[in-house]
């Protein structure tokens, strides 16, 4: 069992560029175990419009308890126009991505909770913010951050409708002859946003067992507390990676 954890988590290392590591921690394994199904997603973009590392420097970002100090990139080039929009909750901001096909959505709320914004937080919301966006010149404060997180998540798919499948009344019979259950559920996900742009993976086990100028002054966005970022597919919505930021350096 050792050696075909080794072998699973050196696969995913492999294709997440070193990213995604020990994705099967000691014990995932047991003699039991008879199927592990991988899958891994890596993806590094450059921003069409790049940061200047020499404007980046030390400010504050408000957590929900504390100011913390946070390496804050710069971009307020008044020749530059972003896709924005606004309403009485958000600020929404896309960045593009070169090549143009992928972008990132950033949400910061203004004066509701994070955890308000992400309760409202549906698919229509997504495509009215998105159908709203227009050209403007926009001043952006972006902190620079890296984070890695991984999901046990059998709990929360039970929760979600499919207890059974974690039981030995399981059927996937369309898969093996043996009589096999869903063990345990991992996700484990790295995303760093930098002057450069940003580089992101993700990797899940399943282990089962048996425009022109504006005229108006430039919008001010400082993400200076905690906020959503969505990379999306810009022709279709699709949502690539997402999560939320809330304390950069943590």
């Amino acid at each position: 069992t050792e050696e075909s954890r080794a072998r699973i988590n050196n696969w995913v290392e492999e294709h997440t560029n070193n990213k995604i590591k020990n994705i099967m921690p000691p014990g995932t394994l047991s003699p039991l175990t008879r199927l592990v199904l991988t899958n891994a997603v890596h993806f590094k973009g450059y921003w069409e419009h790049q940061f200047s590392k020499d404007d980046t420097m030390d400010q504050y970002f408000n957590t929900s308890s504390q100011s913390v100090t946070v390496p804050m990139m710069r971009l307020t080039d008044s020749e530059l126009t972003f896709n924005y929009t606004e309403d009485d909750s958000v600020q929404v901001l896309e960045l593009a991505y070169k090549g143009g096909d992928l972008s990132m959505l950033l949400i910061l709320p203004k004066n509701e909770s994070l955890i308000t914004v992400e309760e409202g937080l549906t698919n229509n919301k997504l495509n009215e913010w998105r159908s709203g966006l227009t050209l403007e010149e926009v001043y952006i404060y972006l902190p620079r951050f890296t984070f890695e997180t991984k999901y046990f998540l059998s709990g929360e798919l039970k929760e979600m409708g499919m207890p059974a499948a974690f039981t030995e009344s399981a059927n996937f019979s369309g898969m093996s002859s043996f009589p096999l259950m869903i063990d345990e559920v991992i996700h484990q996900g790295f995303v760093e946003v930098n002057e450069e742009g940003t580089e992101a993976a993700a990797a899940t086990a399943v282990v089962i067992a048996i425009t022109s100028a504006p005229i108006e002054a430039p919008k001010i966005f400082r993400a200076d507390h905690p906020f959503i970022f969505l990379i999306q597919e810009r022709s279709t919505g699709a949502i690539v990676f997402m999560g939320r930021v809330t304390n950069p350096v943590s």
